[in-house]
């Protein structure tokens, strides 16, 4: 069990080791995307819904 676990966590730092991290100007970039999109979806989703819902309030 031990030597399962160690050999897990041997196989984790190693994986770690190969990952690229961005660096804080990439990821400012890319929040400032994802903010941007999600707000995006955001408006576009209130739009869609109040239609539809006064398209319903109509029809009933």
């Amino acid at each position: 069990m031990f030597k399962k676990l160690q050999q897990f966590i041997a196989d984790v730092q190693f994986e770690m080791s190969k990952v690229s991290w961005p660096n804080w100007d990439e990821l400012k970039g890319s929040t400032y995307v994802v903010l941007t999109l999600s707000l995006i979806l955001i408006v576009f989703l209130f739009f869609v819904d109040f239609l539809l819902s006064k398209i319903l309030n109509f029809i009933l």
